[in-house]
């Protein structure tokens, strides 16, 4: 697994998509937060980084299903992944490899972003005027948020050779799992079941855990969602094989 995570690194850091990734994000970030909307931070004039954490996961649909669209498709239409599976390492040992990989550059994506705290923590009224604990949990629930986003970009790299096909559903099924679930529930078309599909969809639980409260039922979430798609990509794959 070592090994793939490396050559994934490699992959990223030779070709211009993991700093075309973290510039887009830093840039979109950085304008919503202090110059785009009328909730910026300098025309809101609270010290608390909302927008950010707000913005971030839309952003991050986008930009993480275009990181993961290459993971299988790529390989599976050049051919190379049977040469990869002639090695000794196992299939699923090469889907983490590459789960750990993207998420090693959401992680890069966001450390930038600790110098809006940094900012937000001077420019406070008074200094050092900001909420850590609702920040700290929204930094865990946006991680959480983008390796589940990875674990979904996969599974879409892994249906189709075309990399465009794999971007698109992707970000659909991103879009659907963030988005999706919540809206459905307030349509009230399941009645008591409502809630029950609510849970389904990642907004609800990362909206908790950016109040500060990191629960365990939402961390128990996180990992079943990114479990499944995992299995999926793998039982996929095996079948492709």
């Amino acid at each position: 697994m070592l090994s793939i995570f490396k050559k994934e690194i490699r992959s990223f850091l030779s070709s211009l998509i993991a700093y075309v990734v973290i510039v887009v994000f830093l840039l979109i970030i950085g304008l919503f937060t202090w110059v785009f909307t009328d909730g910026n931070v300098l025309i809101l004039g609270h010290a608390n980084l909302d927008i950010l954490f707000f913005m971030a996961p839309w952003v991050f649909t986008f930009l993480i299903s275009a990181i993961t669209m290459r993971s299988f498709s790529e390989e599976l239409k050049q051919g190379t992944f049977e040469i990869l599976s002639t090695k000794p390492i196992t299939d699923i040992q090469i889907i983490l490899g590459k789960f750990f990989a993207s998420v090693a550059l959401v992680v890069f994506a966001l450390l930038p972003t600790v110098v809006y705290v940094y900012s937000i923590y001077k420019l406070g009224q008074p200094q050092g005027n900001l909420d850590m604990g609702a920040t700290m949990g929204s930094y865990i629930g946006l991680l959480l948020l983008g390796a589940s986003y990875v674990s979904i970009g996969l599974f879409a790299s892994v249906i189709t050779p075309n990399q465009i096909v794999a971007f698109i559903l992707g970000l659909f099924l991103c879009f659907f799992f963030y988005v999706g679930f919540q809206q459905l529930s307030n349509l009230s078309l399941f009645g008591s079941y409502d809630s029950f599909v609510q849970n389904l969809g990642i907004q609800l639980h990362y909206d908790s855990i950016s109040r500060g409260v990191v629960d365990s039922r939402d961390l128990a979430y996180f990992v079943s969602l990114i479990f499944t798609f995992i299995s999926l990509t793998f039982l996929t794959l095996r079948r492709r094989i």
